[in-house]
């Protein structure tokens, strides 16, 4: 038979302070045995110490407070399993995610003048099965892959082949509010009008002062800050979005530190200089 615990026992026993065990109660996450009516003073049993070390565990690995419940409400174990992996999914991309900040840290401050050569360049119209969207920056990531992945899968599916890299425009606006319109393309010499979220696009020349980023888009900042200042210390700057070529990219190869992406900045036209 269980026996009955007073909150700070059962807080000792746990390692969970009688605040959190307060606010487990309020969500439903782990609710005492028993209440005093008169007092309020909640009361616990020894068969729920389990039940509680397991989501000390499940918190101290990061799991928000609703998926853990999730995972002691279910009790089917292909479901509960399948809970637990896909968090530590998440939690093998932050990772993955601290491990890129810290080396590109660690690089910023081991070398904080990045030589990036500067090429100008006149590009023409091209014709593009192109996907475009108002995306907030925090959620780039996820639309630019998801784009990108169709754009692939779309011309498999046309049997084409790409007249040149994939690219994006990317209007100020995303980066200076948060928020603005991405053009996500690959050029193709006929283009079907529509297919899916694709559609035809003309891709205006343009003008551009282009510097390649070597390696993940992770620091693609650096190279960004290099081309800026040198756009802006010629005063060569126009209105436009900035453009990125993916010469190499997670298409050709898994291996980041591969990747060579083209920043290309629009400038003055080099013959009304």
């Amino acid at each position: 038979m269980d026996t009955r615990l007073a909150i700070g026992d059962f807080s000792r026993m746990t390692h969970l302070s009688v605040k959190t065990l307060r606010h487990y109660h309020q969500v439903g996450l782990l609710e005492p045995a028993e209440v005093d009516p008169a007092t309020g003073y909640r009361y616990y049993v020894t068969g729920q110490v389990p039940a509680a070390q397991v989501i000390r565990r499940f918190r101290e690995l990061g799991m928000p407070v609703e998926q853990v419940g999730a995972v002691l409400a279910t009790d089917d174990p292909a479901v509960r399993n399948r809970l637990i992996l896909a968090h530590l999914d998440r939690m093998q991309d932050q990772l993955e995610q601290t491990r890129s900040a810290v080396e590109s840290l660690r690089a910023l401050i081991e070398h904080p003048d990045l030589p990036v050569p500067v090429e100008h360049r006149t590009v023409p119209e091209v014709t593009a099965l192109a996907i475009t969207g108002t995306v907030h920056l925090d959620d780039l990531g996820r639309w630019w892959q998801s784009a990108f992945d169709e754009l692939h899968g779309a011309l498999r599916g046309l049997g084409a082949v790409a007249d040149g890299p994939y690219g994006a425009l990317l209007a100020t606006e995303l980066f200076a509010d948060e928020c603005g319109e991405i053009v996500a393309f690959v050029p193709v010499a006929q283009p079907p009008a529509a297919l899916g979220r694709a559609r035809a696009l003309r891709v205006p020349g343009a003008e551009l002062a282009v510097s390649t980023h070597c390696g993940s888009h992770a620091d693609a900042d650096r190279t960004y800050g290099a081309l800026g200042t040198y756009v802006a210390e010629h005063a060569l700057g126009v209105e436009g979005p900035v453009r990125e070529y993916y010469l190499t990219d997670r298409f050709n190869t898994p291996d980041a530190t591969r990747w060579r992406t083209e920043i290309a900045w629009p400038v003055f036209r080099t013959g009304d200089r």
